[in-house]
């Protein structure tokens, strides 16, 4: 079965160049384009895709708004972000509204594709590097909304709480796996129980968490 996308860009070069690259591959299919976070909306509320390229900077209604606004419509619809390096403090927040990741616009277009399909099979995007220099540069403005963060922590095992902990720093399963030396069905099954436990929906959120929670701290 292939994989739905819409695309939100105000320059219809890049909307164009995005397309090209998708539709080389026999699971994608672009099922519409969006020059604006409106359009964009109007566009998931008719084609349902599975994943929404976004991009931040857009008139009438800019990517970050949009994507607050499909995910408290409860939209099934995976964001991600696409953004340039100066962009940093607008994709925390992106992430923050719900978005399940996000990819800098000079990535190529073997990440393009992967991130899109992993987005599609229900797993977030997180590229360490980049996340990192998110966090530490903006993690520390962000206020700590969540009063019941403590309480949450305390429902998860030692373990659980060391795998938060590095779920926050980037690390995919089977990093996990190596770090802890256990097997990667083993992380596997941490790292669902950890989102299962916080009630989270993704890595992203994960992330989110930790540093909202007090867990870690920008620079840690």
């Amino acid at each position: 079965m292939s994989t739905t996308v819409v695309i939100a860009d105000d320059q219809p070069m890049v909307r164009a160049g995005l397309r090209s690259l998708l539709e080389g591959e026999d699971d994608v299919v672009v099922v519409g384009e969006a020059f604006d976070g409106e359009q964009a909306l109007r566009a998931v509320r008719q084609h349902a895709p599975d994943v929404v390229l976004m991009d931040i900077r857009m008139p009438v209604l800019d990517g970050l708004e949009a994507t607050r606004q499909l995910v408290a419509a409860g939209s099934p619809a995976r964001v991600l972000v696409l953004t340039t390096f100066d962009l940093d403090e607008y994709v925390f927040e992106a992430l923050r509204a719900g978005a399940s990741g996000f990819l800098l616009k000079d990535a190529t277009a073997e990440e393009l594709i992967a991130a899109v399909r992993t987005l599609a099979a229900g797993d977030a995007i997180l590229a360490p590097g980049v996340t990192r220099r998110v966090i530490e540069a903006f993690g520390a403005a962000v206020p700590r909304t969540d009063p019941a963060g403590e309480a949450r922590l305390a429902s998860l095992s030692p373990r659980e709480i060391e795998v938060l902990r590095l779920l926050a720093r980037g690390l995919s399963n089977a990093e996990i796996a190596r770090e802890l030396f256990v097997s990667d069905a083993t992380s596997k099954t941490h790292v669902s129980n950890v989102l299962t436990k916080l009630r989270l929906r993704d890595r992203v959120q994960a992330v989110i968490f930790a540093y909202e929670s007090g867990l870690l701290r920008p620079g840690c």
